[in-house]
């Protein structure tokens, strides 16, 4: 492979074809692959292949790959099952570079293995198997089943439906695929490869992806990082929106970390945005492409969007702990224009855009009084704007005022919604002169630089043809509008963090996930925990606590949920109380071991939860929220892969909707947020170098303006895991006025 040759050239633009399976019958797969292929044979040698002989558009089939004139540099192959390793075998032996398998490899996924360890063997790369195959519309390639029109999209999948879904909806917004890509099994090509063999491809400019099965997430994120840095944002679907694992029994970070969640947190940090559905896909590209063609006709405007990406990319500097302050400055909401028919639509849209963090802010008194001018008196000049019939009166309203708002400076967008594009419908004599407003308005567009989104009643008239194919994005809901638009403005806001480098595994195993040992862990990684002492008689426990001191706490050891099992006494100030609660607990819990621990009680302190799950895919995950006793009834939590930075662990804490308990709620002094970022980066990095743990928590943490004590502490072990000497480190009695 040369220097300037893609990896997946074979894949994507290879200079000969060959279809194993052809069929000259439409209605089976292999005529749809071999129309395909000969629709490109301008481009590249095509050879059709069928061992009972026929034709397809006067192209003979050949009996086998042994039979060609040349070596076929991809091979498609549409046969049983039980043939495809011989076909393999044969188009290895041919000299062939690519597979595209359309069929399944074998009767499980160890023959599928074995397969691509046959075709890698060789040095040729496998797509699929069981996949709906490969488009690239720039290199006239289409080996795949149904229409692809052409155009800047490109999907990667491993659903073929979906695709076909996406391709009718683009097809309905004047869009069309670049490339598509059908992983089917990913036993060689997997979505990874995929998305980087887009993000090099220049006619791709949005990139799309539909993945189930996300193999080493972490390559993944930073294969999503990569697109956001390259001009080419990706819109994930996947799957996983259901509650927690099993696990949730033994952890409150089990149950508040779903595979959703932890895919929407690479997301946000590798700058891709994860959508809900099919349509959400389409509407938000439609809205990244007009973006991107406002961008490259108004450099200004271009200038404007890159300075938004680039946000965050410098590290900030280290604040004191007195600051409150974001790390850094908060992304904000684009200004949003609204030019409604009527006032209800006009509300609506503020709505549909304020419910997804769009601004819709008043103008000032200058663009009113312009908007005014433009209207009848009476008519509602702030924003939204309501053109009470106005439009309708002079179609060139329309083109006037979303001139004036695109130009106003007042806004970065402006949505007109209601009835413009339907008044042909309605009335013939009017078409041609709705279609000259239609120009005129993506004319005002394009001179502004910023961006047009139009809203419509109406489907498919002349005047919605004109907006699509000059670029502008035309919504048949209100809500489509406003998703696309939410859509853009988390792409230009995003914050580059890709995944940290995993560190190696610790030579030391954790031996079980018990308290005292978790602790001894932690404390060995930097945190701290009040002192404690581990006892299992009462007698043991009067004489601990004249060691620790009074007032204390004691814990039942061995359990999960230790408040909701009656396994915690807070406060006890004496021996006999102490005896008391001792004797209570072994009733209520049978536990054998307790924890006898100071209490710690710093004032304006907040309770937080801090946990790290090992996804199968992603690995270590940190969850970090709000925490104690509520933990799950709030589920205010935030996420990020293990490990990070001070600054990403700050910037987690302060998304949480209940930030303002750490900043200062209502006169209390703020909490040491660098302490409670250097907490959270010391359990990442105590779960990322100890992979035999699955689940590991902190809950209490307790965070305050002094710094940062943890008061309970649970671990999982894995199956695999080995025993080890115990780690032992010292953990000091906290004190509310130290300064850690």
């Amino acid at each position: 492979m040369t220097p300037e040759q893609d990896p997946l050239d074979s894949l994507f633009d290879p200079r000969s074809v060959a279809v194993v399976g052809a069929s000259a019958n439409p209605e089976k797969w292999g005529y749809w692959l071999a129309s395909g292929a000969l629709a490109g044979r301008g481009r590249r040698a095509v050879h059709l292949v069928n061992r009972r002989g026929g034709a397809l558009d006067g192209v003979p089939f050949l009996p086998d790959l042994g039979a060609l004139p040349s070596a076929p540099e991809q091979v498609v192959v549409a046969v049983p099952p039980p043939q495809v390793r011989a076909v393999v075998a044969e188009g290895l032996a041919a000299g062939a570079r690519c597979f595209t398998v359309i069929t399944s490899g074998g009767a499980d996924a160890e023959a599928e293995q074995a397969l691509a360890s046959l075709i890698r063997g060789h040095g040729a790369r496998l797509l699929g198997p069981n996949c709906m195959g490969v488009v690239d519309t720039t290199s006239d390639l289409r080996l795949s089943w149904g229409d692809f029109p052409a155009g800047q999209f490109g999907l990667v999948s491993q659903s073929g439906n979906l695709a076909l879904e996406i391709g009718r909806l683009l097809a309905r917004a004047g869009q069309g695929f670049s490339r598509f890509v059908s992983l089917g099994n990913q036993r060689d090509i997997d979505a990874t490869d995929a998305l980087l063999a887009l993000v090099r491809h220049e006619p791709t400019r949005v990139i799309a992806a539909y993945v189930e099965d996300f193999r080493d997430g972490r390559r993944l994120g930073r294969a999503l990082a990569a697109a956001h840095a390259a001009g080419k944002p990706v819109l994930l679907l996947t799957v996983g929106g259901s509650a927690a694992s099993g696990r949730a029994a033994a952890s409150h970070t089990g149950a508040l970390v779903s595979a959703r969640a932890t895919v929407a947190a690479v997301c946000r940090d590798a700058g891709a945005v994860l959508l809900d559905t099919a349509g959400e896909v389409v509407d938000v590209a439609a809205c990244l492409l007009a973006a991107r063609g406002r961008a490259a006709s108004h450099p200004a405007a271009g200038n404007r969007a890159a300075g938004a990406a680039r946000v965050g990319a410098a590290a900030p500097p280290r604040r004191a702990a007195a600051d409150t302050g974001p790390s850094h400055p908060p992304a904000s909401r684009p200004r949003t224009a609204i030019l409604a028919d009527s006032g209800g639509q006009g509300a609506l849209a503020a709505d549909a855009c304020a419910a997804r963090g769009l601004d819709v802010p008043p103008f000032s008194a200058a663009t009113a009084a312009t908007v005014a001018a433009h209207l009848p008196p009476g008519a509602g000049c702030a924003n939204p704007v309501d053109l009470a019939g106005a439009g309708e009166a002079d179609l060139a309203t329309y083109a006037q005022l979303t001139r004036a708002l695109l130009t106003s400076g007042e806004a970065d967008a402006v949505i007109l919604t209601g009835y413009f594009g339907d008044y042909a419908t309605a009335n013939p004599a009017q078409a041609a002169r709705e279609t000259e407003v239609a120009r005129e308005l993506a004319d005002a567009a394009t001179a502004s630089g910023r961006l047009l989104l139009v809203h419509t009643m109406a489907r498919d008239t002349p005047a919605l043809a004109v907006l699509r194919q000059r670029g502008v994005p035309v919504y048949e809901r209100i809500e489509q509008a406003a998703t696309a638009l939410s859509g853009l403005a988390r792409v230009r806001t995003a914050q580059l963090r890709p995944p940290l480098p995993t560190p190696p595994p610790s030579p030391h195993r954790a031996p079980d996930g018990d308290y005292e040992t978790t602790r001894d862990l932690l404390c060995s990684y930097g945190l701290t925990f009040p002192a404690a002492e581990f006892v299992h008689t009462a007698d043991e426990a009067a004489a601990a606590a004249l060691r620790v001191g009074y007032p204390l706490a004691l814990k039942a050891m061995g359990l999960a949920h230790k408040t909701e099992a009656g396994g915690v006494a807070l406060g006890l100030a004496d021996e006999s109380a102490l005896r008391g609660a001792f004797a209570r607990m072994t009733a209520a819990t049978g536990a054998h071991r307790y924890a006898v621990e100071a209490m710690a009680t710093p004032p304006y302190a907040v309770e937080l939860i801090a946990g790290v799950r090992r996804d199968p895919a992603f690995g270590p995950v940190l969850m970090a929220g709000i925490g104690g006793v509520r933990a799950e009834l709030l589920a205010d939590t935030a996420l990020a892969l293990a490990p990070l930075t001070p600054d990403h662990a700050r910037d987690l804490l302060l998304s949480l909707r209940h930030a303002p308990l750490l900043t200062g709620w209502r006169g209390a002094p703020p909490v040491d947020l660098d302490a409670a970022a250097a907490a959270l980066c010391a359990l990442a990095r105590a779960a990322a170098e100890h992979p035999e743990l699955t689940d590991i928590e902190i809950n209490p943490l307790l965070v305050h303006p002094g710094g940062a004590v943890a008061l309970d502490a649970a671990a999982v072990l894995g199956q695999s895991s080995l025993r080890a000497p115990r780690l032992r480190a010292q953990c000091v009695e906290h004190q509310p006025d130290d300064q850690e």
